[in-house]
């Protein structure tokens, strides 16, 4: 009987046993054979500092776009935010491609082309192809965070943006396509006088998608692999030193039979050299072309500059080396004193907002350069303008010297996982026989990777909102009305610019470039009898005007001052005092004369 009952006891556990580990197996399998739930990540992300979680627009900055790229972003930006944003052309490149302006103000505020305008360009040069990104983000920043952050909501609401981000697109989509040298404009150009245009440039001879370098194995070269990084390295041979390889230069073939290799690439001058300021002909500046303005490229934005007289403030984003330039381009170029200090202030500010980059004078501290953009800016209309060189390689490993070539190689290696270098492949060549093709990419040096490229674009586009920031910002903060007599008064007005920058430039006033700021007072029932500008508040002395008693002329009015000016009127009623400035804006202010007895 014991036997029966331990038996029936023992099949009990068994069974329930069984049954609990066919439960679990089957959640086992049914746990394996589930599914995540499939949703869209944006409506669970949060936003990092710098950005709000609106994205009207979606672009991934860490990466280089083509012309027709650039343009598709511009065209979303104008679509998505059409009470902030114009679109428009200035113009064609030599092979006929838009140059895109976006315009970014905020367009319910004010007059546009009243604003105080701040122009900034990108990719005059080719393979300068990041400042077209730059240029891109600092409008796709502003139409996203105005609403969002007061800085940018008083920015657009006073000023207005015209971002044209390549000015040579016809370069840059033959850099991002093809490769080599694309720093120039793309107008045929015989480089080597022989007859024809364009006919030997560099070439992927051996078909890797990569226009890289050539070498050949010669014990009398004076090159030989590096001891520690022989797969990206080469370094000179020491003077008592047999080598192992010789340099030819880029990939590339004797295509017309002249006795030399890639000698007449496309192009081959210089847009950079060919503005209508200390302009020079070829034979003096390289690459200026025939005449100034000769280009399709530059004759378009200056002829929009000149169309926008407002414009009081330029940045042009160039690569590379991490520099903040501003002129001359020549030693003894024109640089009022007091223009040089407010753009030292500035660049100053620049060397906090971007690690790594140095306040530089281009003749100075770099190079000459006649004919420059930079120049004709400043030289020829009296803007206050920077040209930012972008990226530096100090940013790889943080440090305020440029790292060494192992360095550099150690980046490569152990950073971009070898993303940097196509790795060295024979190939029989028709001139040189067998020789080894390879080396770094296009990519490698003169642009950030990719997730350094984001923070290059932001910080740079701070500095050029400082720079915006600091244009002449008008105020009409006082008027004071003093009665002399029966209907006749004396009016104090006190205009003030609350900004660094000056309604116009030591160079401007010097060249009278654009016309003087004009402060005028009106009313249906007074007459103006005398005006003029304060020059001692404390002991009232003013200098007069001669003519036109209703209207005064200022030469300037300086960055953080005040200048004062006197009416004496006669009548009644109310007067209305206008400031009207091309780089400031336009300020109307009415008020009541006090009635009398």
């Amino acid at each position: 009987m014991k036997y029966r009952i331990k038996l029936k006891r023992c099949v009990a556990v068994f069974i329930f046993s069984c049954t609990i580990l066919m439960l679990a197996g089957i959640a086992l399998a049914s746990n394996r054979s589930r599914r995540p739930r499939v949703g869209n990540p944006a409506r669970h992300s949060f936003p990092a500092l710098g950005a709000g979680s609106r994205r009207k627009v979606r672009v991934a900055w860490n990466r280089y776009y083509d012309h027709a790229g650039l343009t598709a972003i511009l065209v979303r930006l104008n679509r998505a935010f059409p009470d902030l944003t114009r679109l428009y052309s200035i113009g064609k490149s030599t092979q006929g491609r838009d140059i895109w302006c976006l315009e970014v103000t905020a367009r319910n505020v004010g007059e546009p082309d009243r604003k105080p305008g701040m122009y900034i360009d990108g990719n005059i040069h080719g393979n300068e192809v990041q400042a077209g990104e730059t240029v891109a983000y600092t409008g796709w920043y502003l139409c996203h965070q105005y609403g969002r952050l007061e800085k940018i909501k008083s920015l657009l609401d006073e000023r207005v943006f015209y971002l044209v981000p390549s000015v040579n697109p016809d370069g840059r989509d033959f850099w991002l396509h093809r490769g080599g040298r694309a720093r120039s404009g793309l107008e045929p150009l015989d480089n080597d006088r022989d007859g024809r245009a364009d006919e030997d440039d560099i070439e992927d001879l051996n078909g890797d998608g990569f226009i890289t370098m050539m070498r050949i194995k010669d014990p009398h070269g004076r090159f030989k692999l590096h001891p520690d990084y022989p797969e990206y390295l080469m370094v000179r041979t020491r003077p008592d030193e047999s080598g192992e390889y010789e340099l030819l230069g880029s990939e590339g073939i004797d295509n017309d039979g002249d006795g030399r290799i890639n000698e007449d690439g496309p192009g081959g001058y210089d847009m950079n050299r060919n503005w209508a300021f200390d302009w020079q002909p070829g034979y003096v500046q390289y690459g200026a072309k025939d005449y100034p303005f000769s280009q399709p490229e530059t004759h378009a934005i200056a002829g929009f500059i000149l169309d926008h007289p407002n414009i009081a403030a330029a940045q042009s984003y160039h690569n590379s080396g991490g520099m903040i330039l501003r002129g001359p381009g020549r030693q003894g170029g024109p640089m009022n004193y007091k223009d040089d200090g407010v753009l030292a202030l500035i660049a100053a500010r620049g060397e906090k907002i971007i690690p790594y980059y140095r306040s530089l004078v281009l003749w100075d501290d770099l190079y000459q350069a006649l004919g420059s953009e930079l120049d004709w800016l400043y030289g020829g209309r009296g803007i206050l303008s920077f040209t930012n060189e972008l990226w530096t390689s100090r940013n790889l490993y943080k440090t305020s010297d440029s790292p060494s070539d192992e360095q550099e190689a150690e980046f490569i290696k152990y950073v971009l996982m070898s993303d940097g270098f196509v790795p060295w492949q024979q190939y029989e060549h028709p001139t040189y026989g067998m020789i080894e093709i390879g080396g770094r990419k296009k990519e490698w040096g003169r642009v950030p990777p990719s997730f350094l490229l984001e923070e290059e674009l932001h910080r740079n586009m701070a500095f050029t909102l400082y720079h915006a920031d600091m244009m002449p910002l008008l105020q009409i903060s006082a008027v004071k009305v003093e009665q002399l007599g029966e209907n006749l008064f004396k009016i104090w007005v006190t205009i003030e610019n609350k900004r660094l920058i000056p309604t116009r430039t030591g160079q401007d006033v010097a060249h009278h470039i654009s016309p003087p700021d004009i402060v005028s007072l009106k009313g249906d029932e007074l007459r103006v009898l005398s005006s003029g500008r304060i020059t001692d508040r404390f002991f009232k002395r003013v200098e007069a005007v001669k003519r036109r008693p209703e209207r005064v002329e200022l030469d300037t009015i300086d960055g953080m001052s005040t200048v004062r000016v006197q009416f004496v009127v006669d009548g009644k009623g109310e007067f209305t005092i206008t400031v009207d400035s091309a780089k400031a804006g336009l300020l109307k202010k009415s008020q009541l004369l006090p009635a009398t007895n």
